[in-house]
This record gives structure tokens, C-alpha cells and sequence, in this order.
């Protein structure tokens, strides 16, 4: 059933678009299908779930409302349609393996190759060996427990309308769709690693190929194409010199050193480096920007085609940048397209006779981008709010009012509701939020020289890709124009923290980053074409700006790192919580990151600081009284009612991290014990 679900989620979402994008390929509608499928699949599915309760019914039902654009199967028109693209993707596949073009085997290969990848480095993100949880993923140590207690908050715990799992009382306020998705999915039937590993597989998947049509349509280089995603997921800085002196200065021969690397090479905990990679540092443990990314790519793409894209070059038609001549018979750069864009033998909107037809491009693709950015809020908040400031600049800049107006207004109409609720009453202290803070996290560097040790040439090459004008400028006019408003993200995060740690300002600062390398991608594209030795330089470029983020990538596929979450003794005595207690009980435990009550769904005085304090909570309070519980001073019992704490643990987190005074506790009724954990009732009175 969950593989059904995810099914009927992705081609609901893929058929969507054909009401908006008349010229996309089948990779690009089945790419948009997973984040906007799974997107509605999570929003729906709690609508259902905070009314019916997260059951198999509400999530069969919540499957049945997401299904209901294959519906548009049943008209012959869209069968056609639909079959024309497999047919097209069927003759491209028999392309490249009867007649291999480099385009098509370098897009195959594109494809391919990070399928591969994010295959072996999601199957790293969670694994469950002997009875224990790892992770493979050094940075996913802290955020794995919190987004599994988030799912079991909801799959376990009954957690509607949804508390903080670590923080009683309190909303959730953190985007949680993401990880309701998982848990719906786990309902349906998989398993809590299963869940993890499909659900981030195919939306990393399918960032792949909306970074290739993202950096397509800005470009119409199918080179640029190519080497954007590339370039965008294997980020990092210069962290490989680092490597190449341990390598030289070692024993190890280069081999051996690469199959143990000892550390990561794009973040490391003396603040040298902290731009970190793509993969591991924020797709892996950030899993709200996993689903938040795409879609925000999604809009972007959208606005470009809708008010940027003055040639509107066809996607199936893409040129070769600056050669100024028919690709094999396509039109010339500049020149009218010598079909209709929109198809003559299907209308979607046809299908409704209460629609208005004619209704344009321009049109359905401004309301399209409003409706997925609309999505946001509870999926990805930073992701929203880049949205929302990058499109009032562009609306400015590309001033067709009529269109931005649509957008806005579908927006914030879908996004209202998640915003109240994000907002209302929530414990986050918003001035925490907000300060200035110059060079981000940049530390006691010089912030010059820290960013370039922490993207390497990437900021030289992009200001050379914009500073080349002349007769045959590499980023034209209207693109640099479309790019100038991201810039203003890399500004203002320089300029404050706009989270409680100003290291999660790098959730803005990835949007300047995306939108960025489609401009340095077109440089490597111009020089790549000039032939000879130039193409050997562009090589190297590309393995500069891309060898430290490959090693970091390549030290969780080589099972370099692992760290335990869980041992044995946690995940048994999980199993107690969830069998001698009632789902919504409040338990009280050790403030620390892996507490085997994350596994079972049950709410928590007070989890992990670093998390809370992340988010804005001051927990300082709320700790004093835990210390207080669990020394047994005078106010233990009073505090023990005040908090109407249900069940209290004693084990070895507790003995390890606080001063536990073990004789206070004997005089409750002990209901379980194992794995060095006992498990006592507190009676309320």
C-alpha cells in the first residue's frame, strides 16, 4: 500500500502539469510529479489525519483524494497525450543504446549517476543493523531522532493537533510535512527505514532533473544543462587541499586513505570550513528543504518561462548557446518559433467546459507557481519566504502586473492557513531570530578569504560569467536581470543571522548558490567550445569546484563514516514505552539528542537543547526543573504535578548526563524495565 501511494501521488503530479507546461518532457513531468504529488499527498493526508486520526482509512482516503486527476485518463485526449511522451522517452532510450548521440548518453549518464548515488547515500542516511539504528551521515547525528520523533509523534503518538515532540505544551511549528509524508507512509505499511529511504530517494531524484531543466530553460545549453546539477549537489570549497596534505604527509597510500577518509572536507568543526556539501549537510539531515527545493526550483522555472523568457526557447528545441545557427533544423536563436507553442490537438482545459479555453501560457503558468509556492509554509519555511521576496523584486523588475497579481494572490490564499498556524501562539521567540551579524559564519576569519576557502572559484568564475559582455556577452541581458534580485540573498544573510544559529542561514544562501550556477555553468559552456587544451582547463575547473564535496559524498558511500543513534538496549525499551504506555503520555527524560522516546512517539518534558535553541525556544526554565526532578530536592514532587508528568525514566542517558538521585524514584510504581532503563508511573493525585 505504500508503494501505491507513493505511485498514485507522483502520477497525480505529473499529469498536473500538463495544465500548465504544454512542452515538457516526460523526466521533467515525473520530476515535478514527486514533489508536488508528495507535497498534497502530506497536506491532504493531515487535514484527514487531524479530523479521522492518522489511520490506514484516512490515509486510504487521503491516497483516493490525490488520485483524482487520473481521472483524466478516461478522455481519450489525455490518453494520447500521455502516451505520446512515453513513446518519446521509449525512442530516446532506444536511442542511446542503439544509436548513442553524446547528448543523449550525457543526459542518460546525468541521470544514471545520481540515481546511483543518492541510492547508496540515502540507503546511508538511516540503516538498521544487530537491532540498532545508524547513520552513515556524520551531520545527521543530531537532526535523524528529531524528524523520527517527529513520525513516531504522529504514527505512535497520536499527535493531533501535533505538540512538540521534545517540548511539551508547545506547537509544532517546524515544518513537519516532509516527515508526515514518512509517517503516512508507515502507516500504509512501510517500514520507519523503508519510509526514510524512498521518500528521500525519489524527491533527490527528482531534484536532479528539475536542476537540468532549471538550468535548460535560463540557459537553452544543454552543456550548461549537464554540468549544473553537478555542480550544484557536489558543492564545496578547498577543503581538498586539507586532503591532499594528509595525504602527503601519511603512510597511507592514496587509496587506502580514500577508502578511511577521517573527516569531512566541505564543514569541519574548527569553523574553518562551513559552506558544507549540498548532499550531506542539508539534503540528508535538513529533509524539509529535500522537499522544499524542488518545488521552489519548480516556480522558478516557471516564472522564467512565463515573464523572462523573451526568445522562448522550446525545451525539445534547446540551442547550443552563441553558435548563432539552426540546430538540425530548430529555429535561430531570437527568431519567432516556427510552431505554436501550445499544442492545436489538446487543450487541457478543454476537458472542463466551464473553463475559458483561450486562457494563456503566461497565465496558467503564473497560477501553477502561485499554487506549488503555496504549498510551502509547512513544508519548508525558508524556502517560502525566499519565494515570496525573490518574486516581489522580479515583479518589479519584469512588471507584468496582471500575472504577478495571480501569483501572489493564489499563494498567499493556499499559504494563509499554514501561516496562522505557524505563527499562533507559537514558542519560538521571534527575537531570536534576528541580528546583525556581518560575513555570516565566517567566525574570527577574514570573510573575504573565508568565502573563497568555503566555494572555492565558484564566486571568481560567476563574476567573470557576468563581467563577459562585449559583441557575445555569456549571460545575457534579460538573464542577468532575472539573476540580479538572488543576489540580495546572499546580501542580507551577510549581513544578519536570520535564525537562531546563524549557521542555518545557509538555507537562504543555497537559493543564491542554485540560482548562481546556471551563470557559472554557461561560462564552463563557452570555454568548453573554444576546443583544444581550453576543454582540459574546463575539466579541471570542474573538478576544483567539485573534489571536496565528491569526497565528502564518497566518504558515506565507502562507509567511512557511522555513527549509532539507537543500540539495542534503547530500541527495547522503546518497544516498552510503546506497549506500557498510552499514546499522547507525557514521559520525562534525559535533555539529549538520541533518547530511545524519540522511537516511541510519546511526548517529551524537554528533548535535546541544541534543537530547541535552534528553533527559537528558551528552554533554559524548563531544564532547571528537569535537573530539579531528577535530584529528588524538595520541589521534585511539586514539579512532578505541576507538569502532570505521566511516566519518569531512569537509565543509563539519565545516570550519564545528570545527577539522578535513584532512591526518590523508588517510591513509584516501576512498570517496565530493560536494557538499563526502568520506567516508573507517576500516580496523579
Amino acid at each position: 500500500m505504500a508503494g501505491l501511494l507513493m505511485l498514485v501521488a507522483i502520477a497525480s503530479g505529473a499529469l498536473l502539469t500538463y495544465f500548465y507546461d504544454d512542452e515538457a518532457r516526460l523526466y521533467a513531468r515525473l520530476c515535478a510529479g514527486v514533489c508536488v504529488g508528495f507535497a498534497l499527498l502530506g497536506l491532504i493526508g493531515y487535514i484527514l489525519a487531524a479530523v479521522l486520526g492518522l489511520t490506514t482509512a484516512s490515509v486510504a482516503l487521503a491516497g483516493l483524494i490525490v488520485a483524482a486527476p487520473l481521472a483524466l485518463l478516461t478522455q481519450k485526449q489525455w490518453r494520447a497525450r500521455v502516451g505520446e511522451d512515453f513513446a518519446g522517452a521509449s525512442r530516446f532510450l532506444g536511442d542511446v543504446l542503439t544509436r548513442p548521440k553524446s547528448r543523449a548518453v550525457a543526459s542518460s549518464l546525468l541521470f544514471a549517476g545520481g540515481a546511483v548515488v543518492l541510492w547508496l547515500v540515502f540507503g546511508r542516511a538511516m540503516f538498521v543493523r544487530g537491532g540498532e539504528i545508524f547513520t552513515g551521515v556524520d551531520n545527521n547525528l543530531g537532526d535523524l531522532p528529531f524528524h523520527l520523533g517527529i513520525i513516531t509523534s504522529f504514527t505512535d503518538g497520536q499527535n493531533f493537533p501535533p505538540q512538540h515532540p521534545e517540548y511539551a505544551g508547545a506547537r509544532l511549528t517546524y515544518p513537519f510535512i516532509v516527515d508526515f509524508v514518512a509517517a503516512m507512509l508507515v502507516r500504509a505499511g512501510a517500514s520507519l527505514e523503508g519510509a526514510l529511504f524512498w521518500e528521500n530517494f525519489l524527491l533527490g531524484l527528482s531534484l536532479v532533473g528539475l536542476l537540468y531543466r532549471f538550468a535548460l530553460k535560463l540557459t537553452g545549453n544543454r552543456f550548461a544543462a549537464l554540468v549544473a546539477p553537478v555542480v550544484a549537489l557536489l558543492s564545496g570549497g578547498v577543503g581538498w587541499v586539507t586532503f591532499l596534505k594528509e595525504w602527503t604527509a601519511g603512510t597511507q597510500s592514496l587509496s587506502a586513505m580514500l577508502w578511511r577518509l577521517p573527516h569531512d572536507y566541505t564543514i569541519t568543526y574548527d569553523g574553518a570550513y562551513r559552506w558544507g556539501n549540498a548532499i550531506t549537510t542539508l539534503l540528508v539531515p535538513q529533509r524539509g528543504l529535500l522537499l522544499g527545493l524542488p518545488l521552489a526550483l519548480l516556480v522558478i522555472t516557471q516564472w522564467w518561462m512565463a515573464v523572462g523568457d523573451s526568445d522562448g526557447v522550446p525545451e525539445r528545441e534547446a540551442i547550443e548557446e552563441g553558435k548563432g545557427q539552426k540546430v538540425k533544423g530548430k529555429r535561430q536563436k531570437g527568431t519567432k518559433d516556427a510552431e505554436p507553442r501550445r499544442r492545436p490537438d489538446f487543450s487541457p482545459l478543454a476537458t472542463f467546459p466551464f473553463l475559458n479555453t483561450a486562457t494563456s501560457a503566461t497565465t496558467l503558468r503564473m497560477l501553477a507557481a502561485g499554487v506549488v509556492a503555496g504549498l510551502l509554509p509547512l513544508v519548508h519555511a525558508h524556502s517560502f519566504v525566499s519565494l515570496m521576496l525573490m518574486g516581489g523584486c522580479l515583479a518589479l523588475l519584469f512588471p507584468r502586473w496582471r500575472a504577478w497579481m495571480l501569483f501572489f494572490a493564489v499563494a498567499l490564499v493556499i499559504a494563509a492557513p499554514q501561516m496562522w498556524w505557524a505563527t499562533r501562539d507559537s514558542a519560538a521567540q521571534a527575537g531570536s531570530f534576528f541580528a546583525w551579524q556581518f560575513g555570516w559564519d565566517h567566525g574570527q576569519q577574514n570573510v573575504f578569504w573565508f568565502w573563497l576557502k568555503n566555494t572555492g572559484l565558484f564566486i571568481p568564475l560567476l563574476i567573470a560569467a557576468i563581467a563577459w559582455r562585449g559583441r557575445e556577452p555569456i549571460v545575457p541581458k534579460r538573464l542577468l536581470l532575472f539573476y540580479a534580485p538572488f543576489t540580495l540573498l546572499f546580501v542580507s544573510a551577510n549581513a544578519g543571522k536570520i535564525s537562531p544559529w546563524v549557521w542555518d542561514n545557509i538555507k537562504v544562501l543555497y537559493y543564491w548558490y542554485v540560482a548562481s550556477v546556471p551563470l557559472v555553468a554557461l561560462l564552463l559552456a563557452r570555454l568548453w567550445r573554444m576546443g583544444g587544451w581550453v576543454k582540459m582547463g574546463v575539466l579541471g575547473l570542474l573538478l576544483v569546484l567539485t573534489l571536496a564535496g565528491s569526497l565528502d559524498v564518497w566518504r558515506v558511500i565507502s562507509e567511512a563514516s557511522e555513527q549509532r543513534e539507537f543500540d539495542r538496549g534503547g530500541m527495547a525499551f522503546a518497544e516498552l514505552l510503546k506497549s506500557r504506555t498510552e499514546p499522547r503520555s507525557l514521559v520525562l527524560h534525559a535533555p539529549i539528542y538520541n533518547h530511545p522516546n524519540y522511537l516511541s512517539g510519546r511526548r517529551a518534558v524537554m528533548g535535546y537543547g541544541g534543537h530547541l535553541w535552534s528553533q527559537g525556544i528558551n528552554y533554559a526554565g524548563r531544564e532547571a526543573d528537569v535537573k530539579q526532578m531528577y535530584a529528588g530536592g524538595a520541589r521534585a514532587d511539586t514539579l512532578l504535578a505541576q507538569y502532570q508528568i505521566d511516566y519518569v525514566v531512569v537509565g543509563p542517558l539519565e545516570r550519564a548526563s545528570l545527577t539522578v538521585n535513584e532512591n526518590f524514584f523508588q517510591k513509584f510504581e516501576k512498570v517496565g524495565e530493560t536494557g538499563g532503563y526502568r520506567l516508573y508511573q507517576i500516580a496523579r493525585q
